[in-house]
């Protein structure tokens, strides 16, 4: 017998036209009949039951970093509203296309404060997590609020759309006549030619430019022509705040990243270079290292912004151009761009280029730290060992700096996006951002945790046991909030207080999970470990025992605390 057509049938229909493979969510009573929807469509569309609200929306927000188009989460009012908002501020700082479904109270008992309900608007609006908030009310407009959430999603600067669905509405019956809209694709859109042409001649008048590229949107090709255009001109790139796979790590015009812990050369770089060419980050406050590298408002080098979005643009910094371009698009045009007379071979800041490369190189020797492990080692095993298209994933931590100075990022020129790790510095990142990206895409993924990140939701190694998701996660366990830890031995020296963690037993806490567990005391056993986890069918974590005083990739707590 087969179910009568009702709107949350139709919810997940219009999914499915907008090209949805995967939803991830925690079930509540708000949407049963989407639910039923799932039930009716699960040869085309995997609804990923998820153990926290907080999980479910990473793994979607991931889903959007990997795919270029809107991870969909699934979440019920009130209580899991709130868990999900985590996922909703990280797309929203990441730039990364997202809509999230909320499942509400019923129309006729909204604004009683009935049991669990929210004011979504306020909520998710207020304050610019959401890019818009709407509540949908008749079931005949479905298909017009999801078109509208998946184009607002990837329009302009990508972003997190919420939706709320009242449980009454979604019972409503719906005709047969009543159809999905297609998928939307967002348009390009070109910078005008004179703009362009201004930049030429800004350009060929510099002695020291340097390029910042990263943001959300960009593609594959995009990369492709980002990298000619680098190379017609011969310029030094360096990568936002975690965008370190927008530029490919191993090209011998790369710069490095311009993020938390920049490597101090390359800062030096920034100040020093008389223009600087942004092109798709909103140059927040980590990859202008406190807005110090550029000053705000008015910059002392040249600042050329190209962005996605015109309400970004002369935001925080009035750039001495600014032009508004979807990003494949603008590094196509700057592909186009006429080449400087004599090609790249003639162009003044030959030895400059060279100079910030070699600054990225030096920075990627280790300084010498004591204890039996050594973190750099264990960051190029896994480089030699991953395949190229491996994802990386991390939350948030001094932990995620040892990947970030020395593991070399391919490039999404490549066809690959390999780096997933919060902007917004939300801990718990990692591993339910890799074990989505494994969900999805059945490739190689190694999260990268520390202790305290771990447990913020490591209740999804439930969630990848339960879907054969493999992933390798190494727990970086040195038993304190390290970054915290720091920023006290720094500020308050001798005064450590509520950072100190008693942990479980990591690895016995993964195999409840159904995971491999492996604990690493010495360097040398970590090669063993990864390639024992690279070959079994499930997933492993591996415990990395550090000391607290290997606090940075660049010193001890006790250096810290009893500088000379």
């Amino acid at each position: 017998m087969s179910s009568p057509r009702i709107a949350g049938h139709l919810l997940v229909e219009c999914l499915l036209a907008q090209g949805v493979t995967h939803a991830f969510g925690v079930p509540g009573e708000s949407y049963l009949a989407v639910l039923d929807g799932f039930y009716l469509h699960r040869e085309q569309i995997q609804f990923v039951v998820c153990r926290q609200e907080g999980g479910a929306s990473f793994m979607a927000e991931a889903h959007g970093k990997l795919t270029g188009r809107p991870g969909v989460c699934f979440v019920t009012r009130g209580p899991g509203a709130t868990n999900a908002s985590i996922g909703v501020h990280t797309a929203s700082q990441d730039s990364t296309p997202m809509v999230l479904f909320v499942g509400d109270v019923a129309s006729d008992q909204r604004d009683r404060e009935a049991f669990q309900e929210v004011d979504y608007t306020a909520f998710y609006g207020a304050f610019g997590m959401a890019k818009r908030v709407e509540r949908i009310d008749s079931a005949e407009r479905i298909p017009e609020y999801v078109a509208r959430a998946f184009a607002t999603a990837m329009n302009g600067r990508p972003g997190p759309v919420v939706l709320v669905l009242p449980e009454d509405m979604l019972v409503q019956p719906v005709p047969d006549t009543l159809q999905p809209t297609a998928a939307w694709q967002p348009p390009a859109y070109a910078p005008a030619p004179q703009p362009m042409q201004e930049l030429r001649e800004m350009l060929l008048k510099a002695e020291r430019p340097l390029v910042i590229a990263g943001g959300g949107g960009w593609t594959p090709e995009g990369a492709q022509a980002l990298q000619r255009f680098a190379e017609t001109w011969h310029l030094p790139v360096g990568n936002a705040m975690r965008f370190q796979d927008t530029f490919d790590n191993r090209h011998p015009l790369y710069a490095g990243d311009v993020g938390i812990a920049i490597n101090p050369r390359l800062g030096a770089r920034v100040r020093e270079a008389d223009l600087v060419l942004a092109i798709g980050p909103r140059l927040g406050e980590m990859t202008t290292s406190g807005y110090s590298l550029l000053k705000v408002p008015q910059p002392s080098q040249q600042l050329v912004h190209i962005h996605t979005s015109a309400e970004e643009l002369g935001r925080v910094y009035q750039p001495a151009l600014a032009l508004c371009a979807s990003l494949p698009a603008a590094a196509a045009a700057l592909a186009e761009l006429a080449p400087p007379p004599g090609g790249a071979e003639a162009v003044a800041w030959r030895d400059w280029t060279a100079a910030v490369h070699d600054d990225y190189v030096a920075n990627a020797q280790p300084q010498a730290l004591p204890g039996p492990i050594d973190m750099h080692a264990i960051i190029c095993t896994l480089q030699r060992l991953l395949p190229e298209d491996a994802v990386l994933s991390n939350g948030a931590g001094n932990f995620a700096s040892w990947a970030h100075r020395y593991f070399h990022y391919h490039g999404l020129a490549k066809g690959h996006k390999t780096q997933l790790a919060p902007t917004n510095g939300a801990m718990g990142y990692g591993v339910p951002a890799g074990i989505g990206a494994a969900i999805a895409t059945g490739r190689t993924v190694v999260t990268i945790a520390g202790d305290g990140d771990f447990l913020m939701n490591g209740q999804e190694l439930a969630t990848a046991n339960q879907y054969g998701a493999k992933t390798i996660i190494v727990v970086v366990n040195n038993g304190v909030y390290g970054t915290i830890r720091m920023h006290q031995a720094r500020e308050y020296p001798h005064h450590p207080a509520g950072t100190e963690l008693v942990n479980p037993d990591f690895v016995q806490l993964a195999q409840s999970y159904g995971y491999a567990g492996e604990r690493v005391e010495r360097t040398e056993q970590f090669e063993p470990a990864l390639r024992a986890a690279l070959e079994r069918p499930q997933g492993t974590l591996i415990e990395v025992m550090l000391s607290e005083q290997i606090i940075t990739t660049r010193t001890t707590l006790d250096k810290i605390e009893n500088p000379r």
